[in-house]
């Protein structure tokens, strides 16, 4: 169940107590390292003590299921203070799926934390809770064995309607690869900015600032393009990051700007753009000689894209906020839709989202979909293309949008699609149809 990881100084209590406020400011709709950024503590934290306090606060989100569980059965049921919860699924987190923390230390800080939290009525049952199942450690971990087996929604923390579909759809194995996939720590991946430099240069300035790295390829992808951070500072205060060499992106995210095959002269449309990472990818691969066009519902979300923009010398880009239309009939040659969608493809980085999603949300989503994609072909010049994608794993927000557009507009067609998944690409989840107008 330890995900293998050392957080160095393991006797350091801040991190916990960073980990603790970030939970207990949990509300739906943040984003889980907003927490963190917006605690004053965090920015004084060293590297491993950082590290520490966001695996302790996105661990016991990602296990927060298997947790309550275990809790659960130790605690014959009895519902617990929400405080008291968050600081059992704390403990356990530790004793159960991290490496090199000595048990005595994470109970001791467990216990503190109750203490200075003004829980000191609750720090004996605390105590006796974590101190029991490291004593039946052996016994825990079986009956969690036994969990993942059985009840493998329970045990890898996934919704059951979700953990149904997928076995549905990829069969026992390929959906257990799913779910633990979704529940592994996701790399951070860097695509190497050609705006502003070369990636031999990128890779010189990293090795001096002490950041370690290994490239990442695969045959969709231009050579030399992405790398993985192993290890590294602070990325925003890096002199690199700073001077926009490099832009920190998953790489299934990259599909879409590939498969738009975007060429130096034309008008290029994105049509769902903030925060950038796609339109600054277009400018990048038509060498910042195309007119790259980015607009987004939200006009405080477009501002990202204008940061990123300038930050990566991204200067063919330019913003069309809302709510007047970002263009002309016919205008571009090319129209990039990457739809708001359930994300089933990113559950390992959108952590939250997995208690949020319900059924409902697929269908639904489908629906403002193809009305996004509606939307976006009347901007298409004729022999334009219109590429659509997601980050969706689910048929009905991708290949079942595709066809219905298909047979509502006529004078289109299916050039090519292309699907990314975690089971057979070893990346996050990822759709992109390319669309052609044929004519009116």
């Amino acid at each position: 169940m330890s995900n293998g990881r050392h957080y160095g100084r393991v006797a350091n209590a801040r991190p916990r107590q960073i980990a603790f406020r970030a939970l207990r400011r949990a509300s739906a709709g943040d984003f889980l390292e907003h927490r963190l950024e917006s605690d004053p503590g965090f920015r004084g934290l060293t590297a491993p003590d950082r590290r520490l306090a966001q695996e302790l606060l996105y661990g016991v989100t990602r296990q927060r299921a298997a947790l309550d569980w275990l809790i659960e059965q130790r605690t014959e049921g009895r519902p617990q203070r929400t405080e008291v919860q968050d600081l059992l699924r704390l403990g356990l987190y530790q004793l159960f799926w991290l490496d090199r923390i000595p048990a005595h230390a994470a109970v001791h800080e467990t216990v503190e934390l109750a203490r200075e939290a003004g829980l000191g009525g609750a720090a004996g049952f605390i105590n006796a809770i974590l101190r029991g199942c490291e004593r039946e450690r052996l016994m825990v971990l079986q009956a969690m064995a036994r969990l993942r087996e059985g009840h493998p929604a329970t045990g890898y923390s996934h919704p059951a309607w979700l953990v149904e579909r997928w076995r549905a759809r990829h069969g026992e194995a390929g959906m257990r690869r799913l779910l633990e996939w979704d529940n592994t720590p996701p790399p951070t991946y860097a695509r190497v900015n050609t705006l502003r430099t070369t990636s031999e240069a990128l890779l010189a300035r990293w090795r001096e600032e002490g950041v370690e790295t290994r490239p990442f390829e695969r045959e969709w992808l231009p050579s030399g393009r992405v790398h993985e951070l192993v290890s590294h500072p602070s990325l925003a205060a890096l002199p690199s990051f700073l001077a926009g060499d490099f832009y920190v992106q998953d790489p299934s995210t990259l599909l879409a700007g590939i498969e738009l095959g975007a060429q130096p002269g034309e008008s290029i449309l994105d049509l769902c753009a903030a925060p950038g990472g796609k339109a600054t990818w277009i400018a990048q691969l038509t060498g910042n000689a195309a007119r790259v066009v980015a607009h987004d519902n939200h006009a405080g979300r477009l501002r990202l894209v204008e940061e990123n923009a300038a930050r990566l010398g991204a200067t063919c880009i330019t913003l069309a906020p809302p709510p007047a239309p970002p263009g002309k009939p016919g205008e571009f040659d090319r129209v990039l839709v990457d739809a708001p969608c359930s994300n089933t493809g990113v559950l390992r980085r959108r952590l939250e989202l997995r208690w949020r999603l319900e059924p409902s949300e697929v269908e639904r989503l489908a629906v403002a979909q193809s009305v996004l994609l509606g939307r976006a072909s009347g901007m298409v010049r004729e022999g334009g293309a219109l590429v659509y994608s997601t980050c969706s794993l689910e048929p009905e927000e991708n290949e079942a949008v595709t066809r219905a557009f298909l047979s509502r507009n006529k004078g289109w067609r299916l050039e090519r699609e292309r699907a990314l998944t975690p089971i057979a690409d070893g990346t996050d989840g990822a759709y992109v149809a390319v669309l052609r107008r044929e004519g009116p």
